[in-house]
């Protein structure tokens, strides 16, 4: 993948999350509060947890920091994955934001 296909990628990852951040909002009372500074969004729960999205441009990958640890995932082409465990970005990412926030989130690419 070329630099700019994964910067387009990248950031249309991060869209979605701020996107399911204000759905997240107005649908549910998880009340999470989501921060973004250039390639890093940082999402902060009503318990003060976070969880820590950023972008890795060398590397082109994503990168999750959560409780339970830190993850990498790099687009196979058609989703973001992680590079050891083969988890799909999204589905780790609303199964991490579930257990911060103690009930179900949903975060899906846009």
């Amino acid at each position: 993948m070329t630099d700019p296909e994964y910067m387009n990628r990248a950031e249309a990852a991060l869209a979605a999350i701020e996107q399911a951040c204000d759905r997240i909002n107005d649908a549910t009372d998880a009340d999470i509060d989501n921060q973004r500074v250039g390639g890093m969004i940082t999402i902060t729960f009503p318990n003060q947890s976070q969880l820590i999205v950023n972008l890795q441009p060398p590397l082109q990958e994503i990168w999750l920091a959560a409780r339970s640890g830190g993850y990498h995932y790099r687009h196979d082409g058609a989703s973001w994955i992680d590079t050891k465990t083969r988890e799909e970005f999204f589905g780790n990412l609303s199964r991490e934001a579930s257990a911060q926030a103690g009930q179900p989130l949903v975060f899906a690419a846009a």
